[in-house]
């Protein structure tokens, strides 16, 4: 019988699901250092400007939970990839780019503004989502303040939109990110929202400390991302 032979294509694939299996395993040991249980804790694999190779191997290391940041990344990379996953668009959002959104998502994470829901609501496919909110107050980052939740919720109620919980992005400060994140779960408990989608691969101890539910790790499983795509 001859040998058998390795294309280079299946080598390569098959290094890439063993080098995301070495970093899943790096990062579900950081989490049960927290002393949280690893089924409490989502981890979604942020695969924006990496290749439909890389959302295979994370499939084939058995996460169910991708995200990515470009409307037109998402449609591509999912209309090649045949894995049952979960898929969270995590960016800004366009008002013009919510009906494609709302076909090609499965959540979208980052709405922060009444608009934006009223947009959603008239879609044919209402996608469950996050509220995003910004600590900072700088008009360059995206999310709603703590104080419009209140607002928020009830034009998603008005909408018959759900949304599932409250996502930030920490501070590079750590203890300004551990406060920022404790005041994000306060928030998930004040108004029953069951998700908080907050850490990330340079913070995901203090989120785990402080409650999250969902943390979202590129570069942890990845490593360095390349440039993002021209739009």
């Amino acid at each position: 019988m001859p040998a058998m032979t390795i294309s280079p294509a299946s080598s390569a694939e098959s290094h890439l699901i063993d080098s995301v299996a070495e970093s899943l395993a790096t990062l579900r040991s950081r989490i049960v250092a927290t002393g949280r249980e690893l089924d409490d804790v989502r981890i979604v694999a942020v695969t924006k400007t990496f290749s439909p190779a890389h959302v295979a191997a994370v499939a084939a290391n058995g996460l169910r939970h991708v995200g990515e940041n470009y409307a037109q990344e998402l449609d591509d990379k999912r209309s090649v990839t045949s894995a049952p996953l979960t898929w969270h668009y995590l960016g800004a959002l366009q008002t013009n780019k919510i009906p494609l959104l709302s076909r090609i998502s499965d959540l979208i994470a980052s709405v922060s503004r009444t608009k934006e829901i009223e947009h959603l609501g008239r879609q044919i496919r209402r996608v469950p989502v996050y509220l995003q909110i910004d600590f900072t107050g700088r008009e360059d980052r995206n999310g709603a303040p703590l104080s419009a939740i209140e607002e928020l919720l009830l034009a998603a109620q008005k909408a018959e939109i759900d949304v599932r919980g409250l996502m930030t992005v920490g501070d590079q400060d750590p203890s300004v990110a551990r406060r920022e994140f404790g005041e994000l779960r306060r928030a998930c408990d004040t108004w029953g929202l069951r998700e908080c989608s907050m850490g990330m691969s340079n913070d995901l101890e203090i989120a785990c400390d402080e409650g999250s539910t969902e943390i979202r790790v590129g570069r942890g499983l990845f490593g360095l991302r390349g440039p993002a795509p021209v739009r």
